[in-house]
């Protein structure tokens, strides 16, 4: 099982709608598919029309096993399945910081998934936390929706210097440029410095007004506008995203 955490220090970039569309276009390529709501504003969650039972909580999802397969339920899209967020989320970097070897948590309890499921993508709430540590040890790939502004190039340094100082792994960390309006010098500038960076996917993510109307459809966008120059970037960037993941 692939595993693809979509991941953000910063919040507002694309992150959620990234996730929602290429969980959708991994289902149609190599399902079975899990997308896994970590947000507990459960955005995810929201745009596939999915919520969680009133009997889960965040507890159990740290539980892991049986607690997350019967929780999981299926997307109005064959192949692809959902784990949805609950509010209680709010509370997992308190109950990881009381649980053993904390930053290993999330991996172990998601093992047996892999016996369901060939791809695994993690939408993760923002920020550097306890919970950010256990998702970077459970990934085979750190997905980093960027736009291309001064701030969110920072942000993506400050990650980097994360995983240096700690000695994970920045090879798993692979960003890509969303939101992207070419009329913006400032965009076009700071695409061009990253082009050559292998740690830079080469596709981009157009700015599209169809993409913020996702939360009007409540499906991925490619399901329902495959034809918008967004839907396009998507599918252009999961193409280059399996020839990454077959590759290693």
């Amino acid at each position: 099982m692939k595993t693809i955490a979509l991941y953000s220090i910063k919040g507002g970039v694309g992150k959620t709608a990234a996730a929602v569309n290429l969980s959708y276009l991994s289902s149609l390529s190599s399902s079975p598919t899990l997308i896994c709501d970590l947000d507990p504003q459960g955005a995810s969650s929201f745009y596939f029309r999915i919520t969680a039972s009133r009997k889960y909580n965040s507890d159990k999802f740290l539980k892991g096993s049986k607690k997350i397969y019967s929780n999981i339920k299926a997307t109005d899209f064959e192949g692809l399945d959902l784990l949805p967020s609950d509010f209680s989320y709010r509370n997992l970097d308190i109950e990881l910081a009381e649980a053993k070897k904390p930053q290993k948590r999330l991996k172990k309890n998601i093992e047996e998934l892999s016996d369901e499921y060939r791809t695994l993508f993690f939408d993760c709430p923002p920020n550097l936390t306890l919970l950010s540590e256990s998702v970077f040890a459970a990934s085979d790939m750190i997905l980093v929706p960027m736009i291309p502004t001064t701030l969110s190039i920072r942000t993506y340094t400050q990650l980097t210097e994360f995983f240096d100082a700690n000695g994970l792994d920045s090879s798993k960390i692979r960003a890509f440029f969303t939101m992207v309006e070419k009329r913006k010098k400032m965009h076009r500038d700071i695409i061009d410095e990253y082009r050559d960076s292998p740690a830079f996917l080469s596709q981009t993510i157009p700015y599209n007004s169809e993409v913020e109307k996702m939360g009007i459809y409540r499906a991925p966008l490619n399901a329902v506008l495959p034809a918008a120059p967004a839907s396009k970037a998507y599918r252009a960037l999961w193409e280059e995203l399996q020839s990454i993941l077959n590759e290693a």
